[in-house]
């Protein structure tokens, strides 16, 4: 039934440009790229869209994982491919940025690309080590206030999403000095913040949890608007007095711009259709994700422009470079 949805909406979608005018999408395997690791957060839950999709299409989704120059390499396959919807890239908030931190790239993030479907948004919590006496937003705005260059916070990678989301904490929160040590992963950056060697960090929630829950690390906050059910007793940043912080990673799928009305449209159903099944949900909220299942191309291009308009004002006040 849900393959049958799905073909359903493209053909209508098809019929709707007058008869063959366009032919049937997918008529040969989809690449979905992602550019990002096979086996990180980013590609869990690509294969897991791809799996649900190849099962309501008459082709396979194939994932295929092209990195390098952070997510410049994988994004320029897509930007180059045929305009037909044979290949859709999925990526994150890194997309978002890539024209802030990358003055000479070989596409345009925004002219090149149709947004197709915001897949999910996963918030981040903000840890210290227990050696900083201090459990609240508040506690630790104070003591970063009064100790202003003293303190080391680390990241996953620089211009990436926790260290984005980390700069705009300290500029809402005042405009705090607090040293950047960027690490490539938060694994390779949790061993300093568990030594107290650098005693502050941001991750994405999933990443976060197990540290709180073994007691490892003290929870000071969360970047969402409300609660997670994953953490009912951890307040939001919000709660705390930073009014109208958010920020979070997130997961969105595009095409190359160009590519037909008609197949953005039944690609779009596919997404929705896949991300609506129980079992995804289940797997997606298990990984921290706050699943969309009505994203639409306009809706997905209205969130990736505010977020644009967000963090590049954010990169270029805090002097971020990835040269």
């Amino acid at each position: 039934m849900q393959r049958r949805h799905v073909l359903a909406l493209g053909a209508a979608a098809l019929a709707s440009r007058g008869a063959g005018a366009q032919p049937a999408w997918p008529n040969q395997p989809v690449r979905l790229i992602v550019p990002f690791a096979a086996g990180g957060p980013t590609d869990i839950p690509a294969r897991m869209l791809a799996d649900r999709m190849s099962e309501a299409l008459p082709q396979r989704i194939v994932v295929e994982n092209r990195t390098g120059s952070g997510v410049v390499i994988g994004t320029d396959v897509v930007a180059k491919a045929p305009k037909d919807g044979h290949t859709i890239l999925y990526s994150t908030i890194a997309h978002a940025v890539l024209r802030a931190l990358f003055p000479r790239l070989p596409f345009d993030p925004v002219a090149d690309f149709t947004p197709v479907a915001l897949v999910g948004q996963i918030p981040m919590i903000l840890l210290v080590h227990p050696s900083l006496n201090v459990r609240t937003v508040p506690e630790l705005v104070a003591l970063l206030r009064a100790n202003p260059g003293r303190y080391d916070y680390a990241s996953s990678g620089n211009g990436g999403a926790v260290h984005l989301a980390t700069e705009l904490f300290w500029h809402m929160a005042g405009g705090l000095r607090v040293n950047h040590v960027p690490f490539r992963g938060s694994a390779a950056a949790m061993p300093e913040v568990l030594s107290g060697r650098v005693p502050i960090i941001m991750d994405v929630a999933a990443g976060a949890l197990p540290y709180i829950q073994r007691n490892e690390l003290r929870a000071i906050g969360i970047s969402a608007t409300s609660r997670s059910p994953l953490a009912p007793d951890l307040p939001s940043f919000i709660e705390q007095g930073i009014a109208g912080y958010e920020a979070y990673t997130w997961h969105m799928t595009f095409v190359p711009a160009g590519t037909p009305v008609p197949v953005i449209a039944t690609i779009n159903a596919a997404v929705n259709q896949a991300v609506r099944q129980p079992e995804v949900q289940r797997r997606l909220t298990e990984l921290t994700m706050t699943v969309v299942t009505d994203s639409t191309p306009d809706s997905a291009a209205q969130f990736l422009a505010s977020e644009m308009a967000k963090w590049e004002p954010i990169i270029r006040s805090a002097g971020i470079r990835t040269d």
